[in-house]
């Protein structure tokens, strides 16, 4: 995705996996074979693997620079997790993701806030140790969301909570003094003419937020998990394996498309590849995607 431009605002994004390929199982737990071969050929080689059918994944974060503030959206897997129920992305050993940060010109000490979307594992990265990656950001996590989470680890479940990310990647935040509990309309900075603000989009998970950005007159939606794969579009009744409440999840997906549908807003989603930003334009009376060009 080229840098995007609104207004004196910059949104980049920051890549720590770019390409993973999905079992179309395993990532929507009711999709059948004849789904995937069906729009095979509309999604392209890039998007389904040829030999396999299997769907390509990206994990990235956004990094919004506003001229007042360096805003880190969702920060990805991490390194060094023990992940035995996740093993594709268990004990993970890249530089990558803090490699990619430094040739946005960017160090960890840079972030001034971190925006969770939502408590998932893939989205709330650690170093190596059990301390803020970004030791001079303030974490802002939807009020509801964290204690959701908070209530299920208190109970001692067999499983770690999350696969044991909110133990070792979500409480240190908290244990640091840089975790800010909010509702889901908080606003980040701004107003409605120029900022950065939160909207509740539950469903996926319990406390989920979407992410808006305007200024210049321009508006961009970063969506967290609400869109996965750009065959949602054209299956909209799947079922993503990690849905917390997978019929609010269909409804939430339905109402920001046919909201954002032929307008000039940017569909900003965590897990397309690149080019990854893109608009939703009504073809014969459904919302469909298009990727921006590269």
């Amino acid at each position: 995705m080229k840098p995007l431009k609104f207004g004196s605002t910059t949104i980049d994004r920051l890549v720590e996996i770019e390409q993973f390929w999905a079992d179309s199982a395993w990532l929507y737990p009711n999709i059948r074979p004849d789904q995937v071969e069906r729009h095979r050929e509309v999604l392209g080689p890039a998007l389904v693997e040829p030999a396999t059918g299997k769907l390509c994944l990206s994990f990235h974060s956004y990094v919004i620079r506003t001229g007042t503030a360096n805003i880190l959206v969702d920060t990805c897997n991490g390194n060094h997790k023990h992940r035995p129920r996740a093993l594709w992305q268990s004990m993970l050993q890249s530089n990558s993701y803090l490699d990619n940060l430094g040739r946005l010109g960017l160090v960890p000490e840079d972030i001034d806030i971190v925006l969770c979307t939502h408590l998932h594992t893939d989205h709330v990265l650690r170093d190596g140790r059990w301390v803020p990656t970004f030791p001079n950001a303030k974490y802002i996590f939807s009020r509801g969301e964290f204690e959701h989470f908070l209530k299920l680890h208190e109970n001692q479940p067999q499983f770690p909570v999350s696969q044991g990310s909110f133990l070792d990647s979500v409480l240190p935040i908290v244990d640091a003094g840089q975790a800010l509990l909010v509702d889901m309309d908080h606003r980040v900075e701004g107003d409605l003419a120029r900022g950065v603000w939160l909207e509740s989009s539950i469903g996926h998970s319990p406390g989920h937020v979407n992410v808006h950005v305007k200024d210049g007159g321009q508006h961009g939606v970063i969506t967290g998990d609400i869109f996965h794969h750009p065959i949602i579009f054209l299956e909209p009744d799947l079922i993503n394996t990690g849905d917390w409440n997978p019929e609010l999840a269909r409804q939430t997906r339905i109402e920001l498309a046919e909201r954002l549908a032929d307008t000039s807003s940017l569909l900003l989603t965590m897990h397309f590849p690149a080019p990854t930003a893109g608009r939703i334009v009504c073809r014969n009376g459904r919302p469909c995607f298009d990727f921006l060009a590269r």
